[in-house]
């Protein structure tokens, strides 16, 4: 299956663009990287050798996925994906392997 903006929270996001772009927690939005690490509860953002610990509960996600389509008029522009944090709550490895009906199709 490959990583469309529809099934982008059943896939690994380690090392997509994303910024925060709604929290309950005003001081993390705006924080922007790449994406590092990933718990159950955490996604892991850095940029600049910091690395910011944000809750995927209260938070939603900006992710940039890149234009894969070669031959298409958008080939190499990434495409934004806005997904709540609440849909990605669940160990990484559980999320990404999930099959037939699912909260995170």
């Amino acid at each position: 299956m490959s990583r469309t903006a529809a099934t982008l929270a059943r896939h690994e996001l380690l090392g997509l663009a994303a910024r925060v772009s709604d929290a309950t927690d005003s001081g993390l939005v705006g924080i922007d990287g790449t994406v590092v690490a990933e718990t159950t509860n955490t996604v892991s953002i850095e940029r600049g050798g910091r690395t910011w610990q944000v809750p995927k509960a209260g938070a939603t996600f900006a992710f940039d996925l890149p234009g894969d389509v070669a031959g298409s008029p958008d080939a190499g522009k990434p495409e934004r994906v806005a997904v709540d944090g609440e849909r990605l709550i669940a160990r990484p490895a559980r999320r990404t392997e999930r099959r037939g009906e699912s909260t995170w199709r």
